[in-house]
């Protein structure tokens, strides 16, 4: 027998974006497949808001996947006979909603997702990224607390998947769903998670925040990944930047001021700070203060040394 997953133990919580990232064979889709038990574990537990999910019979399993939990795949799973509302609705129409119910949900979740006006498009009549933002949607509809994304953007273009990456960001920020994300590209992982965890070869062998990942690495596998990442492209503001209290105690305010948002990435900014000394000024998407960012913090995220210094998200 191989092991697939060996002692991993993992605690995610309510409203983040977990992402597990590892390299094909670690473990990372037979890790989310035990989430839902699509696999089941050898032995161990599988938690949910208290409830075991490994206790529940084939009945309640049924119900728990079509009502707490939604599934984003690789290669977007949509049914090819059915247009795009249609896809988007089907899991409604699982849970007993009602046409019209179903179809005014659908098209809501279609419109999140940029694609108002291809409702009536089937699968073949879409490009690889809108087939995707399909899926999405219809993971969206049926309102699961939970949203499981296996390498969800691996099958698409690099133009195409930093749109995506992009959009669930933005998604996020209004849902607060949590949700577990599967991929083998670090970037990806830095950019959108809260945590990530990094398997290898079954084991887990760190679980961290971006800057945790980046400027801590647990072992020379870790660090292997991360010592060649454009540091700019992948950290938040919302991950460096020092809270409004910490500021007034240790920082300095510059009389230029620059308003970024807490999930704006550092290039998007980088080169205003550095053509004009400023203090940058971190807020939320209704321009509510979160914190600052001072030349040190920045300096010290973008400086390839490892730092006795902790940031959090």
């Amino acid at each position: 027998h191989t092991v697939g997953l060996d002692n991993v133990s993992l605690n995610i919580e309510e409203g983040e974006t977990f992402v597990c990232m590892g390299l094909s064979g670690s473990g990372k889709s037979t890790l989310i497949r035990h989430i839902n038990r699509l696999i089941d574990p050898t032995s161990g537990d599988i938690l949910v808001e208290g409830t075991n999910v490994m206790d529940l019979d084939k009945k309640n399993l049924i119900e728990f996947r079509r009502h707490k939990m939604s599934m984003v795949f690789q290669r977007f799973g949509l049914f090819p006979h059915k247009t795009v509302i249609e896809n988007v609705g089907y899991g409604l129409e699982v849970q007993g909603k009602k046409l019209e119910e179903k179809n005014k949900i659908a098209m809501e979740k279609i419109e999140a997702v940029g694609l108002n006006g291809f409702e009536h498009q089937y699968p073949n009549q879409l490009s690889g990224g809108m087939q995707q933002r399909v899926g999405l949607a219809r993971a969206l509809a049926t309102n699961t607390d939970i949203m499981l994304m296996d390498e969800a953007f691996s099958a698409l273009d690099p133009l195409i998947r930093t749109e995506m990456q992009k959009q669930l960001i933005t998604l996020q920020t209004e849902l607060k769903k949590t949700i577990v994300f599967i991929t083998h590209d670090l970037d990806e992982s830095l950019r959108l998670g809260d945590h990530i965890g990094i398997l290898n070869h079954g084991k887990l062998v760190q679980v961290g925040t971006p800057i945790d990942i980046i400027m801590k690495p647990a072992d020379d596998y870790v660090a292997a990944f991360v010592k060649d990442v454009n540091r700019a492209k992948v950290i938040k503001a919302k991950i460096i930047m020092l809270t409004p209290e910490d500021f007034k105690k240790n920082g300095e305010k510059q009389s230029n001021i620059i308003k970024v948002n807490e999930n704006d990435f550092l290039d998007e900014f980088l080169s205003q700070v550095c053509l004009t000394p400023a203090t940058v000024e971190v807020v939320d998407n209704d321009g509510n203060i979160k914190g600052y960012i001072t030349e040190k913090e920045l300096s010290k995220a973008l400086t390839k040394t490892n730092t006795n210094g902790a940031y959090k998200s």
